[in-house]
């Protein structure tokens, strides 16, 4: 699959007429019992300001922020789904009933200003365990709060990385159980949106992929078995998850490494995924091998999602260096997906839709604190 597309040619890719009556960005999406007011979706962005997996100030500041800036759905971070899910120490988790307090506090904010709380549960298997990346990126040591990591074969993602142990069947169980309990909590502080994070090189990636995946059993080998963990995930979280609200699934496009994930297997997965049930796939790429060679651009992952939804029909969500409202519009435009995922953007302007919404000549809704600003 080519990526180097007119992604890359902004001048020239990027031309909208913008005398239009209402931009598609500002367009409002119903999933299930779920409606956005726009198509702006805050990334899930780890903080690593935790601490035990409690949620503090920082996160309610952090994401209420985003609420007030006038994004539709708020992606809470990577949050472990129990204490060796974690990437780091001072990850957000969900894996005590005490952790559900200051989320609903968060999550009963950013529904005051209009906003869908969602939650990314994740488990970062062979990941795990490692420094706040502004101290560094190497092992924390479990003589200094660390913890033994564990993934589908016992490989650590670099050499100065956990070295994990195999999951044996208890070990799955429990992650299964982990990721089911957490949604009970996540839907217990109200959000309404749970995506399960099976990218980056976290867990349940690595047992989708063939460079991290060598098991002999039911869990590795075949397509079909290297899909198996995933698949039992979202059948459990389904069983606690109410109707009404849907669930997303952020999927590998690509491992950018040969012998690794590949598009046509992300196509084939959404393609199952959608059959049981899954609401969006959120399509992202890499993290899972040091030698991934990516070829990153404007909207770099786009086609990623682009070809999901083109194959499935699936609902898409893109992400990655996606910068401007014209961008973010002709994406949509051009049916590449369905919502637009904006992390850095969004930390460097927290009131990005307000300012695309001027962009693209759409009025919408100001807070009433500052709507002096809006003209």
């Amino acid at each position: 699959m080519c990526v180097t597309s007119g992604y890359w040619e902004i001048d020239e890719f990027f031309v909208l007429d913008l005398d239009n009556d209402m931009a598609i960005l500002f367009s409002p999406i119903t999933i299930k019992g779920i409606t956005l007011k726009n198509r702006i979706v805050v990334s899930p962005m780890c903080q690593y300001t935790a601490v035990d997996g409690f949620a503090n100030d920082w996160h309610l500041v952090h994401l209420g922020g985003f609420a007030v800036g006038g994004a539709a759905l708020i992606v809470a971070e990577a949050t472990g789904i129990s204490p060796e899910a974690r990437i780091s120490p001072a990850d957000l988790g969900l894996w005590n009933d005490e952790h559900i307090i200051k989320l609903a506090q968060i999550n009963a904010f950013i529904k005051q200003h209009g906003a869908v709380p969602g939650i990314q549960l994740a488990h970062a298997g062979r990941k795990a365990s490692t420094m706040v990346p502004w101290e560094g990126r190497d092992e924390v040591k479990p003589e200094d709060g660390g913890w033994q990591t564990v993934a589908p074969t016992a490989i650590p993602f670099a050499d100065n990385y956990p070295h994990p142990i195999a999951l044996d069947e208890t070990g799955i169980e429990k992650v299964i159980a982990d990721f089911k309990s957490a949604t009970e909590r996540a839907v217990k502080a109200g959000f309404e949106v749970i995506e399960i994070h099976a990218s980056h090189g976290y867990l349940l990636h690595q047992f989708l992929s063939p460079l991290s995946n060598q098991r002999t059993d039911a869990y590795g080998g075949s397509f079909e078995n290297r899909i198996r963990l995933l698949l039992e995930v979202i059948a459990e979280v389904q069983t606690v998850l109410p109707q009404q609200l849907p669930l997303f699934v952020r999927i590998p496009g690509s491992d950018w490494a040969d012998g690794g994930w590949s598009a046509d297997d992300a196509v084939a997965l959404a393609a199952v995924l959608k059959a049981r049930g899954v609401d969006v796939m959120d399509v992202t790429s890499g993290g899972l091998v040091t030698h991934q060679k990516i070829a990153v651009g404007p909207a770099y992952q786009t086609p990623f999602a682009a070809k999901v939804k083109r194959e499935t029909g699936a609902l898409t969500s893109t992400a990655g260096l996606i910068t401007n409202a014209v961008q973010a519009e002709s994406i949509l435009v051009n049916g590449e997906a369905d919502l637009i995922m904006i992390a850095r953007e969004l930390l460097r302007d927290p009131h990005f839709p307000l300012r695309a919404a001027h962009e693209l000549k759409v009025n919408i809704d100001w807070p009433v604190q500052y709507e002096r600003a809006q003209w």
